[in-house]
């Protein structure tokens, strides 16, 4: 009888490793389809910021089919996010709730959905009508870049301490989340940099009178 119980509890504890496992595996790559769709997406917005390029409506829809493929990545993590949280409860019980690296990866997320919400509401409406980051008015392009850098540092953030096993009980939430805010601001400085030097450069191109003189 005490042996049945204890391989019982063996292929049980069996069981739920190999069920974390497959759930984990699931949750990184629904991490990693949502980090390279971000990256991707910034960097192409970047690229045609510089060039001066304007929204068509193939950019549109691609526009609107990278946002959804965002949000169900951004699905996919809460729901094998939540799994592995209760997996690990019913392992090590409510202490589990105290590890500040848990608390921190909750508080990104959280971050990252309602950044979410702002962007998908405020943001590329916004973008999609002005045709272009430029455009937009002063407030509602400080809003975009702040969003931004947001979203591709949150990404980054919480992908480092889903690996950084090394971190968790080994450092305070103030101390796991130091750097965050620093990097959020250096991303918005870095984009806005990138917009003026854009403005700049759009002022030195000649208007279409003056290549029509210089050709007679």
């Amino acid at each position: 009888m005490a042996i049945n119980t204890i391989m019982s509890l063996i292929e049980h504890k069996d069981f739920m490793e190999f069920l974390r496992l497959g759930v984990v595996y699931v949750h990184l790559l629904a991490c990693c389809v949502a980090i390279g769709l971000v990256l991707t997406s910034d960097i192409a917005m970047v690229r045609d910021m510089l060039k001066r390029k304007t929204l068509s409506g193939h950019d549109h829809a691609h526009m609107e089919s990278l946002q959804r493929s965002v949000v169900w990545a951004l699905i996919g993590l809460w729901v094998t996010g939540t799994a592995i949280i209760g997996i690990d409860y019913l392992d090590k019980g409510m202490e589990y709730f105290l590890n500040p690296k848990l608390q921190a990866k909750v508080i990104i997320v959280l971050l990252l959905t309602y950044n979410g919400i702002v962007l998908h509401r405020l943001v590329l409406p916004a973008l999609q009508k002005a045709g272009s980051l430029l455009n937009l008015g002063f407030s509602a392009r400080m809003l975009a870049l702040f969003c931004g850098a947001l979203s591709a540092v949150s990404w980054m953030y919480a992908a480092l301490l889903g690996v950084g096993r090394p971190l968790a009980w080994k450092y305070s939430l103030s101390e796991l989340l130091m750097a965050y805010p620093v990097l959020i601001v250096l991303g918005w400085l870095t984009m806005l940099a990138l917009t003026q030097r854009a403005k700049r450069q759009s002022t030195f191109i000649a208007p279409q009178w003056v290549h029509a003189l210089a050709r007679t």
